[in-house]
């Protein structure tokens, strides 16, 4: 038989293809468990968005900022911590962003699936400001700790001091999406504060902090029962227990000690429960308008009182002198002032209304921009006030970068081609026995420290807005961030909505009365009355900002003590 024999130059090739499929194995080994880690940190960033409304489950919130704090402080590098906290972000806008998606099935100019991938870009850009949280707060404890290990301790400290610092800059870096802080999830049932009555002395990104700290606490206690004998187990699940039932009463005990003051001025705020489809379709602009009116006439002739109406829910241009082609298809045979006139029987004398409407700027006789506004009538028609939004929302009012996403097919998801314009920020408006009103239409009373006119405090701050865009999830996050604004500014907030949910939420951040979502109704009452200036009202957001340097300030002490310590033994 023909044998072949090996040849010389055929082992050193041989032993070179193993060495590679060996270091190919042993690479692949090694990216298994980054690539489990990975998929971990995903799944804990979108557990800790369960703790948001409308599921709530702030415990689930803790449980899995503890575990990520545990496997940030097994980062060996800068790279693995930056990508930890960015995957943790994904996971976490990704599931607390996904109301967005609903907005896609409303036009037409843009397939729905788009909504999907545009929750999960949005998701890719907002997860840096984690990303950086957790690099700051890992590189800190790194470089002053003499020993990783030892540091590793009071990294939950730093990175709640780093949370505060990038969260406030999330809501206005890029015109700002503060949309969910984590603080959010500390907010208690309609009728309890929970940890959240702790705003109006640091702000909702204090609660953030605050929030970073109890979950730093978890992640100590689940560290010491695994190290623990049995006897010692024992005592930590006691005293897990206890601290667990004293959060979960602050969190959802009712504030009976709470004096519910009644106001002086009544008003009426109205929910038409206009569907989204209709809003936008001039077949609907009378049916739309009946539906606002039925819900408006007094109950009680001759009395003063405000009438407060949705952003989105009235259809007709309230301002003279636009070309006359604009009208066309507005109730009343397209007259502004007929049409005022209409809606100033419709609220009846010693009334005034404010409404959510939309202003044109005409340049040369043509349409050039809009402004969101919030207009208000007297029961003769007048226009008496006009406050036009500041905080447009990017992709919605507005197409960022024009230039380069309309020819990429990318539209706005308000109807029509012209983009608003943004107005000069908060503003109070005098009307004498009314009241000072101060306004935040819809997305922006989501912005902590910037919704209240600095010069002239107002009694109570009316928040419009069209919510129906948003599904289940939307509507429920946007009230709760109304409700924080109201415990940290000590001032009652008035919602107004299109088909919900409508609220009266008092100056402590108690929803006094609520309509639920889909359901037309009115809510008749006295506007309850503002409290005293809070610490947050007169300082705003320099309150989080000092106690996140006092966090840092403490970590950097605490961290150069020991280092002398170890040095020194």
């Amino acid at each position: 038989m023909l044998g072949l024999a090996p040849s010389r130059h055929y082992e050193p090739a041989r032993m070179s293809a193993l060495r590679h499929i060996q270091q190919t194995l042993s690479r692949s080994a090694a990216a298994r468990p980054r690539l489990l880690n990975g998929i971990a940190v995903l799944v804990l960033g979108a557990l800790a968005a369960c703790g948001f409304q409308p599921l709530s489950l702030w415990p689930l919130t803790l449980v899995a900022l503890a575990l990520f704090i545990e496997m940030l402080s097994r980062a060996d590098r800068r790279r693995q911590a930056f990508a930890l906290g960015w995957l943790l972000g994904v996971g976490h806008f990704t599931v607390g962003n996904t109301w967005i998606a609903t907005a896609f099935t409303y036009q037409a100019e843009m397939p729905a699936w788009l909504g999907l991938v545009a929750v999960f870009g949005l998701a890719l850009y907002l997860a840096i400001y984690p990303a950086l949280a957790a690099l700051a707060a890992w590189w800190l404890v790194g470089r002053l700790g003499a020993k990783r290990e030892a540091g590793m301790p009071w990294l939950g400290l730093a990175l709640a001091g780093c949370w505060i610092i990038t969260e406030w800059m999330r809501g206005w870096v890029f015109t700002g999406f503060a949309w969910n802080p984590l603080g959010a999830a500390l907010l208690g049932p309609f009728d309890a504060q929970g940890l959240a009555g702790l705003a109006p002395w640091m702000g909702t990104y204090g609660l953030s902090g605050l929030l970073l700290l109890i979950a730093a606490l978890v992640r100590r206690l689940l560290r010491a029962g695994l190290l623990a004998d049995r006897r010692q187990r024992a005592t930590l699940a006691f005293g897990g227990a206890t601290t667990a039932a004293v959060l979960t009463a602050w969190m959802t005990m009712p504030a009976t000690w709470i004096e519910r003051r009644e106001g002086g001025r009544e008003f009426t705020l109205v929910q038409p429960d206009v569907r989204q489809d209709h809003i936008n379709d001039s077949r609907f602009y009378e049916a739309n308008f009946l539906k606002l009116a039925n819900q408006s006439l007094p109950r009680i002739p001759n009395t003063q009182r405000m009438v407060f109406w949705p952003e989105s829910g009235l259809a007709d241009y309230l301002r003279d002198g636009y070309p006359r082609w604009l009208y066309r298809g507005m109730n009343y045979g397209g007259d502004p002032a007929m049409t005022r006139e209409r809606i100033g029987r419709v609220i009846g004398p010693y009334s005034l209304l404010m409404t959510g409407a939309v202003d044109l700027v005409i340049e040369n006789g043509d349409e050039v921009a809009a402004r969101n506004t919030v207009t208000t009538l007297d029961p003769r028609g007048n226009l008496l006030a006009s406050y036009s939004k500041a905080h447009l929302v990017p992709g919605g009012e507005y197409l960022p970068l024009r230039w380069l996403l309309e020819p990429l097919g990318l539209r706005r998801l308000v109807a029509g081609s012209l983009d608003f314009l943004p107005g000069p920020g908060p503003r109070t408006f005098d009307f004498g026995p009314w009241g000072k009103a101060g306004v935040q239409l819809c997305y922006e009373i989501v912005f902590s420290g910037e919704v209240v006119d600095p010069r002239i405090r107002p009694d109570f701050i009316f928040n419009p807005s069209n919510d129906g865009w948003f599904g289940a999830w939307g509507p429920p996050q946007h009230l709760a961030q109304a409700r924080l604004r109201a415990i940290e500014e000590g001032l009652p907030v008035l919602r107004s909505t299109t088909n919900g949910i409508s609220a009266v939420i008092d100056a402590n951040g108690l929803v006094r009365a609520a309509i639920p979502r889909h359901q037309p109704g009115r809510i008749d009452g006295k506007i309850p009355p503002p409290e005293a200036p809070t610490p947050f009202a007169r300082l705003g957001n320099l309150l989080p900002l000092g106690l996140a340097l006092a966090m840092l300030a403490l970590c950097v002490v605490a961290l150069r003590r020991g280092r002398a310590r170890d040095e020194a033994t």
